[in-house]
């Protein structure tokens, strides 16, 4: 039930249940470039996703069933507009929450996958640090065939912004433990150290208790030139996070030794990142409250190799 005087959520009540998507179909069937391409990006190499009797990794069940930019012939439009009736009452930043799924029968490259989504909730008016609004749910049943494969559940909150606090919140400081404390050690130093396997010698990083290529448990440390470039990279704009200011770039930076490392990208414009640029790695030293913690960046050098 919709709180008092909560009339808009009264009306956003009424799209519970209203098909958001009806006989959609994928715009492509399963197949084994998307699978490769998943698995790569994610490191999953689970046997059963190649060769001829390949399936698809469960948590590709959403792959399927994405539009892309043209989107998908079978929308309602009853989505759009509880969209924007939300924008009207002053819900005009969204942030996804949580989603779960089902998976009820594995699917196969050459399956044909259709769908349909409904608006399944509306939640009454809820207050959040990130501002007040409506969480809203949606339910995609993915089918091939007559078979149900699983069941996709997405949840939004559709909020009014509130308002910044006066004073920002202090930088978080990076978790160390037991397993990447020498890391940490390191970086105080001005020194970027890549856990090396001593059964294998395989390099890696995040630090891991245990080499994931042979499974020995003895390691020594290397110490990394610090140059390397940009294998991917993300601009964060919304939603903001305490301590940072938006938009700014957040780059998976290759290392020339191999590994791959998340930190920001400095030196150069958010707009500017791009796959391929090089950089090397700057040490930055925030104090708050008495406490010094460093942290590794990575700034754009020029083609000469000085900063950008």
């Amino acid at each position: 039930m919709t709180g008092a005087g909560d009339e808009p959520g009264a009306r956003l009540k009424a799209y519970e249940g209203q098909p958001a998507a009806v006989a959609g179909v994928g715009k492509d069937p399963v197949n084994l470039p998307m699978i490769r391409h998943w698995c790569e990006a994610t490191g999953d190499t689970n046997p059963a996703y190649e060769g001829p009797d390949a399936i698809a990794p469960p948590t590709m069940l959403q792959a399927w069933t994405m539009g892309g930019l043209s989107g998908h012939e079978g929308r309602t439009g009853a989505y759009d507009e509880l969209m924007n009736l939300l924008d009207e009452a002053g819900c005009t930043s969204v942030v996804a929450t949580d989603c779960e799924q089902e998976y009820l029968r594995p699917l196969r490259p050459g399956d044909e996958v259709v769908f349909d989504t409904v608006i399944e909730s509306v939640s009454a008016r809820k207050t959040t640090k990130l501002g007040t609004g409506y969480f809203v749910t949606t339910r995609t049943d993915i089918r091939v065939g007559d078979d149900l494969a699983g069941t996709h559940r997405f949840r939004i909150l559709k909020y009014a912004p509130a308002g910044k606090p006066r004073k920002a919140p202090p930088r978080p400081r990076p978790v160390v433990n037991r397993d990447n404390a020498g890391f940490w050690e390191g970086v105080a130093e001005g020194r970027l150290l890549i856990q090396r396997c001593a059964g294998c010698g395989t390099l890696r990083h995040p630090w891991l208790p245990g080499c994931n290529a042979c499974g020995s448990l003895d390691w020594d440390t290397v110490e990394s030139a610090g140059t390397g470039t940009v294998y991917s990279y993300v601009v964060m704009h919304h939603p903001p996070f305490p301590a940072f200011d938006p938009p700014y770039a957040v780059g998976l930076v290759e290392l020339a030794e191999g590994v791959r490392m998340v930190s920001n990208v400095v030196g150069v414009p958010y707009d500017k990142v791009r796959i391929g640029l090089p950089v090397r790695v700057e040490f930055l030293r925030h104090e708050e409250d008495g406490t010094v913690t460093t942290l590794p960046v990575f700034r754009a050098v020029d083609a000469l190799g000085g900063e950008a």
